[in-house]
């Protein structure tokens, strides 16, 4: 029973026999091959606009090329405090940028406070020389605790940005969850409610490899071909990366992979609240399920075969663990089996 991370998954056999399918032959490198622009104009047609689309090998490489695009003299980008952008990237954005500055906000459940926001990009007045400027603000979608942004909520972030003159970028790792959850389609989630830039992440939902930077302005993407080349995330074959691409957007596949680990995830929280030995944190509404255990029990489901993450409470949370217990996060993916709920249900019964 694996559900320590999405991130443990293999490949969808789909997108795995597209790769074998483009094995053979020869195609030109570094994003020029046919298959390359097909799938660039795939994923305008999934945007329902123009976008400039620049594939990366990690989520952190997205993310930090993501600040430095708006990046400027002093740049600061915020995020909120748990965000994977200031507290789990090794300092990739500051590194990317050379010098720009990570501002954490906080909000309840993973989501940025909007009258926080506000409050601090007021510090940040225009002929502040000593506090820097505000460039960029960061949400995840879906957030670190497996909570969403409602898409008027993207609205109300986007508004004060554009009031502020900063863009905004998504962090979208599990985007294709996030989509699936809320019903939404991928413009009305992203550009139409304000967003810039998105992290395109694709490998956490079947893909073996497969993350992209997109831009909903393509006269904004002018410096991104030199600042990927300069991060190292230029590929050479990047066609293997567009194989797994044209298999994961083909007829709906990525949403239904994402539908299948949320409906998953809901399972999993059911077999949580009925059981004495663990409770849930809060309401998963995506594919995570954070639950409160009592240490024992949590080594003794280690004990039978069950892998899940330990899990620094959020400072925002509720009915923080008690002394002897812990924090645990619990992921499915679309290889999680009805099986491996059944099991699990058994051993917390």
């Amino acid at each position: 029973m694996y559900f320590t991370s999405d991130n443990w998954a293999g490949v969808h056999p789909k997108i795995g026999e597209n790769l074998s399918r483009h094995s053979d032959g020869f195609a030109k490198p570094y994003g020029a091959s046919p298959l390359d622009r097909e799938i660039q104009d795939r994923f305008s047609e999934i945007f329902e606009r123009d976008v400039a689309v620049f594939f990366v090998a990690t989520g952190t490489a997205a993310n930090a090329l993501a600040v430095t695009v708006y990046d400027r003299p002093g740049g600061v980008a915020l995020c909120h405090e748990e965000a994977h952008l200031i507290a789990d990237e090794c300092g990739a954005p500051e590194y990317f940028t050379g010098g720009g500055r990570l501002h954490s906000l906080p909000g309840p459940l993973g989501r940025i406070d909007t009258a926080d926001l506000e409050r601090q990009l007021q510090w940040f007045p225009n002929d502040a020389l000593h506090a820097g400027q505000p460039t960029v603000v960061s949400l995840t979608q879906t957030t670190e605790i497996g909570t969403l942004y409602q898409i008027a909520d993207i609205a109300r972030v986007s508004a004060i940005c554009r009031e502020h003159g900063v863009a905004l970028h998504m962090d979208g790792a599990r985007f294709a969850n996030a989509l699936a959850a809320l019903d939404a389609s991928p413009a009305d989630m992203t550009w139409r409610a304000g967003v810039d830039a998105l992290s395109f992440g694709a490998t956490k939902n079947g893909c073996w490899c497969a993350e992209a930077l997109v831009l909903f302005d393509p006269d904004q993407a002018r410096q991104m071909p030199f600042l990927r080349k300069r991060a190292g995330q230029l590929f050479s074959k990047s066609r293997f990366v567009s194989a797994q691409f044209e298999a994961y957007l083909k007829d709906g596949l990525w949403l239904e992979i994402a539908a299948h680990s949320n409906d998953r995830a809901g399972e999993l929280a059911q077999v949580v609240s009925q059981s004495k030995r663990l409770r849930l944190a809060w309401q998963p509404q995506a594919n995570e399920v954070f639950a409160v255990v009592d240490s024992k029990d949590a080594q003794e489901l280690r004990d039978n075969g069950v892998h899940f993450a330990d899990w620094v409470p959020p400072s925002s949370m509720d009915n923080k663990p008690g002394n002897q217990e812990i924090l645990i996060r619990m992921v499915t993916s679309f290889a999680t089996t009805d099986d491996d709920i059944k099991k699990f249900a058994a051993l917390v019964a």
